[in-house]
């Protein structure tokens, strides 16, 4: 997919980082650069290269939310563009790790990227808010993939205020897994896309589904589910490899050396 303006794609290291670069509005969620998000995802998703999909912000912001002047789901050029709810719905549904990494300023909507993502790393002082109350409305959209990890005790707070916290205390809330020094975030994301390039790649997608799926489950459908998973896992081509692998001290043929 061609670079634009609105974002910036590169596949690093088996990571496809999708970068929201418009830094002179503090890289808002307008239509086009939704559009584009969505689409760079569906890209990685269908690339065997990609084993990781990043996302990160260019310049002082990660998102500042909506773009008022150009909402997501705005006509483009006569064309209706992808609402953001589905973009959201596209990160919980890659087949694919999503990381965040937040470098900075995540407001409102911006705070929806964080939410959908499988794992967050923060600037450790960057601002979060759920800012959506002062100006009358509320997270509506985003509370579906927000209030599964900050929880109604946080989650009730922080709507209701709109009040600032920083990315050490997302990590103390469950919003967030790690917080480091600014100058430390691409190398800490290198760490997880690193680790997860550990993983067989079938398996980490079927660990994705894992983790989405059993708490949907009675305790008598995930243990029947569970159980047959596993056994298809390990009947496969890729677990025979990994337990080839461990037996015989040497590396499975997914890692590079």
């Amino acid at each position: 997919m061609p670079e634009s303006k609105a974002t910036v794609f590169e596949i690093r290291n088996g990571a496809g980082w999708i970068r929201l670069n418009r830094p002179e509005n503090r890289n808002a969620l307008s239509a086009i650069l939704v559009t584009e998000l969505y689409d760079h995802i569906k890209a990685a998703n269908a690339d065997d290269q990609v084993r990781s999909i990043v996302i990160t912000g260019t310049g002082p912001a990660f998102c500042a939310g909506a773009d008022l002047k150009s909402p997501p789901g705005a006509t483009i050029s006569g064309t209706r563009s992808v609402p953001y709810a589905e973009v959201l719905n596209s990160i919980l549904q890659s087949p694919k790790p999503v990381i965040a990494a937040v470098n900075g300023a995540a407001f409102a909507g911006g705070l929806g990227l964080v939410g959908a993502a499988d794992i967050v790393i923060a600037v450790d002082d960057v601002q979060f808010s759920f800012s959506e109350v002062r100006i009358g409305v509320i997270p509506a959209v985003i509370s579906v993939v927000c209030l599964p990890k900050l929880g109604t005790h946080h989650g009730m707070k922080l709507f209701l205020t709109g009040e600032r916290f920083t990315g050490s205390q997302a990590v103390q809330m469950g919003f967030a897994h790690r917080a480091v020094a600014a100058a430390e975030l691409e190398m800490a994301v290198e760490e997880e896309v690193a680790m997860i390039n550990m993983g067989g790649p079938h398996a980490v997608q079927e660990c994705k589904k894992l983790v989405r799926q059993v708490p949907t489950l009675t305790t008598e459908e995930a243990f029947i589910k569970t159980a047959e998973w596993s056994g298809a896992l390990f009947r496969s081509e890729e677990g025979a490899e990994g337990i080839a692998a461990f037996r015989e001290k040497r590396k499975p043929n997914w890692v590079e050396d």
